[in-house]
């Protein structure tokens, strides 16, 4: 007991735990840093979303291997370099003995490494877990997976080594060379910071009796009070001078990444992209430390406010747009007179009569009065999509080809509409003699494929810094940003069937080939719809009362509201775009309107798109009772109707706080799925026709007991992620899932309506 009591000391004056103890004091942005990092490979951060899995599955060029995790190694250990870097400008003078040390900065990265040493063990220990549980890999594959990590890892820490080696200098080289400092002494600010930490280490120095060297052993701390003290601080500002020169070719690389990024090589792994974006936020703090030192804080929040000003102003405000439209037209009046003028009874009238071509050509291909399917399908990424194409693919074989025969409308939001957007497409080519099979599997494969890394590499290195490079579209410049990104990704993942603009698929939609899909996007701005078709559908507003003029007009028709931008030119994929906004992802779009309007995910509305459904029902409720013989509504949708309600047991001085707020969050399925019930229990009064609905939902419990193991970050969460980006495991439980007992029921009641 007297041992461990006079080693006690020892270690509380020890240089690692005095450095952990000043970094949780004074460097708590960066203690923050590392704990966000810890909380997403953990899955204790946007486990919903799937960020573990971007750090645990991380994919490059399609492909999880080797070489994707040499990358996240590379970025990892410059994020942790970047630490250090910033930890030794703002606190080195604090312990004025290591600039007495040969090597000072590598003595002082041994002694600071207890947050990335400790990051390094949880990763590997949270990679072998996930892969070996939801990847399906085996023990040589995660073996390979590692060694790439550790390859990368070590190739940039030499690196900073080498460069360190033949920049720094300790006392003994300062003393016997005496550096060029008039430079940086004509620098007022830079002179301030030296004479400033020449006082700290004249008179407030943290007490360390010992450090650990190179080859971890602990050494005493000598008597360093022969030195002067300002030399000793010319050494650390030298160091510091070379560090934040690193800083600022790391951030020049990025930028010169930037022009690159539509090159598939350049696109990153997402959470790589991060460690980039995480790596320059923490220099540019030790840089504003290295130059402003207790004034970084406030300097730095006079730049976010200064900056902040400037992109209200319109200085830096970042417009994204849809592809096909001309913005150099005068912009169009967005007022309440303007959109009362495009809803009037003629031209619902007009676009009623050029839908009922549609209709009248559906009826021709059924000998008795058929019924009519709707096809609702819900958001929610990649999950979505791919659940919406699966299911489609099931249904459509098992009815042999009735659904889609059938089916009249689409409506819907997100990945939702996407996979249905890209069925129908192969079904058209089929219907036009392509050798193409709706059915295969890798129509499965390209739909769930990864979007994140571009998007994320592209916010990173385009969005963020450089934003020049242009493409032209329908004979228009526009900016090659992340809007383009995103649709060139889908592009590719939909073999470049849809690349098309959006009238194209008027004259099958019209010889009722092809179902009719209406997009409908919200408009930030006021909280309406933007009914997006191939042809205009004002009559979406059809129930508005031309007696009552304070009737709030629901949605505009994007096809007359924008003829004179060239509406029927918009490219689809940029429709599909604008109905799939995926939050901090997907970028808003910004229409030519004034004042401008913002267009966002069509799931804030509707995300089930059954709302929408009824409102065409509700346009041609005459037609529908003379020429059908019920009407069929088909929600596909990826996520349980019927959820167990949680308890309020526990909660915390904080969730009561955040409840008013988290609740209407938590509930916003809900309130859209009472709301699509009641109008579809009203149809029931207005409609003659018979009604039916069949829900067939992605309800991870009908396949838990499948999965065996669980690891910590699916446990009690087999649910897919709602992301752009799904693993294996994730994509063999969305297909799986169609063939679970409540589902099966479902299709087995669609098979009898549709005989």
């Amino acid at each position: 007991m007297r041992k461990l009591y006079s080693l006690l000391p020892k270690i509380v004056f020890s240089f690692p735990v005095q450095l952990f103890l000043n970094n949780i004091r004074r460097n708590i942005v960066l203690v923050l840093c590392w704990i966000l990092l810890f909380a997403m490979i953990t899955g204790n951060f946007g486990k919903y979303l799937g960020i573990p899995y971007l750090f645990l599955d991380p994919e490059y060029l399609n492909n999880v291997g080797f070489t994707s995790f040499l990358i996240m190694g590379l970025l990892t250990a410059g994020f942790s370099m970047a630490f250090h870097i910033t930890c030794y400008i703002s606190d080195s003078h604090r312990f004025s003995f290591v600039g007495a040390l040969p090597r000072p900065f590598r003595k002082f990265v041994v002694n600071n490494s207890f947050f990335p040493m400790a990051f390094l063990g949880t990763y590997i220990y949270q990679v072998v877990a996930f892969q070996d549980n939801n990847e399906h890999s085996s023990p040589n594959e995660i073996i390979f997976y590692l060694s790439g990590f550790f390859l990368g890892y070590l190739i940039m820490t030499l690196l900073f080594s080498l460069y360190f080696r033949l920049t720094n200098k300790d006392i003994i080289k300062y003393m016997v060379c005496r550096i060029d400092e008039k430079i940086k002494q004509n620098v007022q600010v830079t002179r301030a910071s030296v004479m400033r930490k020449l006082d700290i280490a004249r008179k407030r120095q943290i007490r360390v009796d010992y450090y650990i060297d190179n080859r971890l052993r602990a050494h005493k701390v000598e008597d360093t009070s022969f030195y002067d003290k300002a030399a000793i601080i010319q050494v650390f500002d030298q160091n510091h001078f070379n560090l934040v020169i690193i800083e600022l070719l790391i951030f020049t690389g990025v930028l010169v990444l930037g022009i690159f990024k539509d090159y598939p090589m350049f696109q990153l792994p997402a959470a790589a992209s991060f460690m980039i974006f995480l790596t320059i936020f923490v220099m540019l703090f030790g840089a504003f430390s290295y130059w402003f030192g207790e004034w970084s804080a406030t300097m730095g929040l006079v730049a976010f406010l200064f900056i902040n000003y400037l992109v209200g102003e319109d200085f830096f405000a970042k417009k994204y747009e849809a592809f096909g439209l001309d913005y150099q037209e005068a912009p169009v009046p967005y007022t309440i007179k303007t959109i009362r003028k495009h809803v009037d009874s003629a031209a619902m009238e007009q676009d009623k009569e050029e839908t009922l071509i549609q209709l009248n050509n559906w009826r021709k291909k059924f000998t008795e009065k058929p019924k009519m399917v709707f096809l609702c399908v819900s958001g929610g990424g990649k999950r979505a999509a791919l659940w919406t194409m699966n299911t489609l693919q099931y249904c459509d074989s098992a009815t042999h080809g009735n659904l889609m025969k059938n089916a009249v409308l689409i409506t819907g939001a997100s990945g939702g509409l996407i996979g249905a957007s890209y069925f129908r497409e192969l079904k058209l080519r089929r219907f036009m003699g392509e050798s193409i099979d709706p059915y295969a599997a890798i129509h499965r494969r390209n739909i769930s494929t990864d979007n994140l890394n571009p998007l994320i590499f592209s916010l990173l290195a385009n969005d963020l810094f450089v934003g020049f490079t242009k493409f032209q579209y329908a004979g228009i410049n526009y900016e090659r940003d992340r809007a383009y990104t995103f649709e060139d990704q889908l592009n590719q993942s939909t073999l470049g069937l849809m690349d098309k603009p959006i009238t194209d698929y008027e004259v099958y939609e019209k010889q009722g080939i092809i179902p009719l899909a209406i997009l409908t996007p919200t408009v930030i701005n006021d909280g309406r719809k933007l009914y997006i078709a191939s042809r205009p559908i004002s009559f979406m507003n059809y129930e508005v009362r031309r007696d009552y003029p304070r009737a709030k007009i629901g949605g505009i028709d994007f096809q007359r509201f924008f003829r004179d931008h060239g509406a029927p030119q918009l490219r689809f994929l940029s429709a599909l775009r604008m109905s799939a906004t995926f939050p901090y992802i997907t970028p808003n779009t910004s229409l030519p309107t004034e004042p401008r309007i913002e267009i966002m995910d069509a799931g804030i509305s509707d995300n089930f798109g059954l709302s929408d459904a009824v409102r065409f029902l509700y346009a041609f409720k005459n037609w529908v009772d003379e020429n059908t013989s019920g009407v069929i509504f088909v929600s596909i949708r990826d996520s349980p109707k019927l959820k167990d309600i949680s308890s309020a047991i526990g909660s915390t001085i904080v969730d009561d706080l955040t409840q008013p707020i988290s609740s209407v969050y938590n509930n916003f399925e809900n309130f859209q799925d009472i709301n699509s019930d009641l109008l579809i229990g009203e149809a029931h009064s207005w409609l003659k026709a018979p009604i039916h609905r069949i829900d067939i939902q992605y309800q991870a419990e009908n396949y838990v007991p499948i999965l065996q193991k669980m690891d910590s970050i699916r446990q009690n969460n087999a649910r897919a992620s709602l992301s752009w980006r799904l693993t294996t495991r994730e994509k063999e439980g969305i297909i799986s899932n169609i063939h679970s007992g409540r589902n099966q029921k479902q299709v087995k009641k669609l098979m009898e309506l549709l005989p």
